[in-house]
């Protein structure tokens, strides 16, 4: 029997006794404590206690030397967490977090609180969290290039900015062959000093960014007014193009490295450790798509020397235990495992984080309380995983770093 399944019988024993427990009574109180002893080791608390466990601060420390919700199905994920270490959430009151970004020489994290139009900032030194840039064009994921720079994609505007030393900011893309671009996703940087990022729809809704003008395809009945709350002289767009991946050149020349036939509805992307290959996310149909729509799949690509991609396949349908844990953002640690958020919905307990081997085998799961969208390696030494999750952002220190940069 696995240490996981030893822990979920316990839990299901003290849960049940309990209950019976309760029912004997005030009058029975003190012939309860039979009823409620264990035949086995006292389950620790997880996201799927009632009442749940608080992962703040002020929570109750977990006492156990792994944390119970750092969750081991291969055992070969015990050399990439980290035992003496627990969860904690650093932060919380976001409306819909995504797109965290580590920079090493700032040391701080940064994120994006997408319908709350602005970015935040977690401060490694003393964990202070502040607004760091606002208004944010709606952005969503967030990277840091080879020179330091960051790089976001912005739902509103709908394009890709580079933030540079100076103080000023460089628009990367906003169109291709003269079509203006969806919603850009994720964005990462390559070392030839190209940039690669994903173009879905999902900035054309309301709460993440604003719909398509009068007859667009995220309002085609023209009933939504895409001009409420936008400043005087914003002129709203409509979409144009099928949900690709793009690269852009460092001469400026933008690319199609993947079409929406090869992945559907592209969302959170990543190399390898040594750029060989590319990670692409497929989630979910997007407000007015009449594309196939993704099914919460990973696909992988080689990467040539000549940039071109090749032998196209499914990484993973990231379906554990019959639950569909769907993928948004991904990430690789130095040794290829991919590190993939998890948006199990309403199956509680699934949602959070799952583990590959670059061969596509489930190494391990992290739990959550809240769904996950996005995820990095951070921290002074990279061996620190960020999750961006729903309204709050979470740490774990992990055994392993995460491949650079971003």
């Amino acid at each position: 029997m696995t240490r996981q399944k030893q822990r979920d019988q316990d839990a299901a024993l003290s849960r049940r006794t309990l209950v019976q427990g309760f029912a004997l009574g005030a009058a029975t109180f003190a012939g309860a404590g039979s009823a409620l002893a264990q035949t086995g080791p006292a389950a620790p608390p997880t996201t799927i206690t009632t009442p749940p466990r608080d992962f703040g601060p002020n929570g109750a420390p977990t006492t156990y030397f792994w944390d119970p919700d750092v969750v081991t199905v291969d055992p070969s994920f015990n050399d990439l967490a980290q035992p003496n270490t627990a969860i904690k959430r650093l932060y919380t009151g976001l409306l819909w977090a995504e797109g965290p970004a580590w920079s090493a020489q700032g040391r701080y994290l940064l994120w994006s609180d997408i319908p709350n139009n602005r970015q935040m900032r977690w401060s490694e030194d003393d964990g202070r969290v502040s607004v760091f840039r606002s208004p944010s064009n709606n952005s969503n994921g967030n990277s840091f290039d080879f020179q330091g720079r960051q790089l976001s994609c912005e739902h509103l505007t709908r394009r890709v900015t580079r933030y540079e030393h100076d103080g000023t900011a460089t628009v990367l893309c906003d169109n291709y062959n003269g079509k203006k671009l969806n919603s850009p996703n994720d964005v990462v940087a390559h070392p030839d000093g190209s940039y690669w990022f994903t173009d879905p729809p999902y900035g054309g809704q309301l709460y993440e960014g604003e719909p398509d003008a009068a007859g667009g395809p995220s309002n085609s009945g023209g009933k939504l007014n895409p001009r409420i709350g936008q400043p005087a002289g914003f002129a709203p767009g409509k979409r144009e193009l099928p949900t690709n991946c793009y690269r852009i050149d460092p001469s400026g020349r933008v690319d199609l490295v993947v079409t929406e036939e090869q992945v559907p509805d592209p969302n959170g992307l990543c190399f390898s450790p040594d750029f060989k290959k590319l990670y692409v996310v497929s989630t979910g149909k997007g407000p007015g798509d009449t594309g196939p729509g993704g099914k919460g799949e990973i696909f992988v690509f080689d990467v040539g020397a000549d940039n071109k991609l090749t032998n196209h396949k499914r990484f993973s349908e990231c379906v554990i235990d019959g639950v569909k844990c769907g993928p948004d953002g991904v990430r690789c640690d130095v040794n290829g495992n991919v590190w993939a958020s998890s948006n199990a919905g309403r199956a509680v307990g699934y949602s959070g984080v799952t583990t590959w081997s670059p061969e596509g085998k489930l190494l391990g799961r992290i739990r959550l309380p809240e769904v996950c969208g996005n995820i990095c390696f951070g921290g002074p030494k990279r061996n620190r995983l960020f999750m961006a999750a729903s309204q709050s952002l979470y740490a774990v220190y992990t055994a392993t770093q995460g491949a650079g940069p971003g």
